[in-house]
């Protein structure tokens, strides 16, 4: 009888250690990737694909064999991770008050309330959550790449009087062009052969396309470029934004053309010309405003810096003087010597959640605390008015576009270092 007890004993150890083992085999084959110190789970994959899959579909692109786009989308998820991880490192936060402002606007953007927009996107089947995780890593992302790239970005004047030399001056009627694009990318110090074998392969995307194949298609199958699964759609551009690289061969090409290949250090590049049209200048809104900056630190959190902020407020409503407390008060030491002054300013010159705050007031109006990522602001408004395009804003839009210009370049080879110097492990079996 004890020898039969000992047997069962056993044998209930012997499935409990298999269905361990079991589960763990089981969890380790939903791992797709391993990138630095971080994993990417099938689900998380097959969620991101199912999406894309919808927004290509609303859009009526053919949707390219399954392999294809699940390794494009598994690229995408890899450099995002990639971007979160060394932002991690670098102490980028974005705090739960800052994530419901810019969920806030963006609901206000849409003339709706927070409420009413998270019912939309339960209606679109989108989890609230999930928008709003991939918010914050979105403006995580945009102030790694600011400090990154932005903070190393330069044009000088001399730039900029080039630009009005040879592209005319910003405002008058000029062209729009509406670009499609598709890499071929080639690693940092690739050998000869590897080179010779992504031209092949590019004149060859240039080949069928020439022959009828659709090129929207082709760029979310076959492009390394990051905006592959928007069928290589680049917008609508002016000379001035369009990337230096092209340039020169954009302005010879018309309506349906696809270029020769173009070749850079991130490979090799297939424009198309997708459409041209005239735009004419308008008149834009200009703003005057001060502000007064308090930056959290190890001393100042959030909630001291809005107390310190309120405090201030309520000085100014009962008679203190503005620019004489920015002096005093404000962490931004440029416009804090001019009482917080920050001139005039238009549409895209500062950070959405101040531009969004200043927008909403009336003149001599004074904020309640706003939050970006420079930290936490009164903002008051103290003129506005609609402007033609004068010489000094013809020329700060053109620093503007050059500046962008260059980030744009900048980033994509930086995107491609950083992916290319990490350590990233895919299981080739479950894609």
């Amino acid at each position: 009888m004890k020898n039969i007890k000992l047997i069962v004993l056993v044998c209930l150890l012997l499935n409990i250690l298999l269905t361990s083992f079991t589960v763990k085999a089981e969890f380790l084959e939903s791992i797709i990737a391993v990138v630095e110190d971080d994993v990417i789970l099938e689900s998380e994959l097959n969620r991101e694909v199912n999406k894309i899959v919808k927004t290509l579909q609303s859009k009526q692109v053919m949707i390219p064999p399954t392999f294809v786009i699940r390794k494009q989308v598994l690229e995408r998820i890899i450099v995002e991770k990639l971007q979160r991880q060394l932002a991690e490192r670098s102490g980028i936060r974005v705090s739960d008050e800052m994530l419901r402002q810019y969920v806030a606007d963006i609901a206000s953007r849409n003339n709706m309330t927070v409420d009413e927009f998270r019912r939309e996107l339960a209606s679109q089947g989108m989890s609230f959550q999930q928008f709003e995780e991939s918010i914050r890593s979105e403006i995580i992302i945009n102030q790694l790449r600011a400090r990154e790239i932005g903070s190393r970005i330069k044009v000088t004047d001399r730039e900029v009087k080039h630009y009005l030399e040879t592209q005319g001056e910003v405002g008058q009627d000029k062209i729009l062009y509406h670009l499609g694009h598709i890499l071929v990318s080639v690693p940092e110090a690739a050998s000869s052969s590897v080179i010779k074998t992504a031209k092949n392969k590019a004149q060859g995307i240039i080949d069928e396309l020439n022959n009828g194949r659709d090129f929207k298609q082709t760029a979310v199958a076959l492009s390394d470029g990051g905006n592959a699964l928007n069928g290589g759609d680049l917008g609508w551009r002016t000379m001035g934004q369009i990337p230096t690289l092209f340039t020169d061969v954009v302005i010879q090409m018309n309506q349906g053309d696809i270029a020769e290949l173009i070749r850079s250090p991130s490979g090799f590049h297939i424009i198309k010309l997708l459409e041209i049209r005239g735009v004419s200048k308008h008149i834009v809104t200009k703003t005057k405003a001060r502000h007064i900056l308090i930056k959290t630190n190890e001393l100042i959190d959030d909630a001291e810096a809005r107390k310190r902020l309120q405090s201030l407020k309520a000085r100014i409503i009962e008679g203190d003087d503005f620019a004489v407390l920015a002096r005093s008060n404000s962490d931004d030491k440029g416009s804090a010597i001019n009482g917080g002054d920050i001139g005039w300013v238009g549409p895209g010159d500062l950070v959405a959640a101040f531009e969004s705050a200043m927008n909403n007031l009336s003149i001599n109006e004074i904020s309640e605390p706003v939050q970006t990522q420079f930290g936490w602001h009164i903002i008051q408004v103290l003129d506005r008015e609609n402007r033609d395009n004068g010489v000094e804003h013809k020329k700060s839009r053109v620093r503007e576009e050059i500046r962008k210009r260059k980030i744009e370049e900048e980033t994509e080879l930086w995107l491609r270092r950083l992916r290319d110097e990490a350590f990233v492990d895919i299981n080739l079996n479950r894609l």
